[in-house]
């Protein structure tokens, strides 16, 4: 599988780098967009979901590590309140 890191910026300024263990998630998100904060924790539910099955049908188990990150991501936006004015950026995907 060819695994993707994602760099996003959060609301806050504070930047960090996701991981996918596919490409897929470059059909759900776009270097350099901004995405408002729900729209963003939906896409990143869809597209980590969905790395997670390509690993599930190759391999024939879900990836922990595409989980773990969904988790990582939710968990963060938790701490956001007026979650519908925030936006994340997605700086690049390498």
């Amino acid at each position: 599988m060819p695994e993707r890191y994602v760099e996003i910026i959060w609301p806050d300024g504070e930047q960090e780098t996701c991981y996918s263990p596919s490409s897929v998630i470059e059909q759900y998100l776009i270097s350099g967009q901004r995405y408002r904060l729900p729209e963003f924790l939906a896409i990143a539910n869809k597209s980590l979901s969905a790395a997670s099955e390509r690993v599930r049908k190759k391999y024939g188990y879900a990836c922990s590590s595409a989980m773990d990150q969904l988790k990582k991501i939710n968990n963060k936006a938790t701490q956001y309140k007026e979650a519908d004015d925030l936006y994340v950026v997605v700086v690049r995907i390498r």
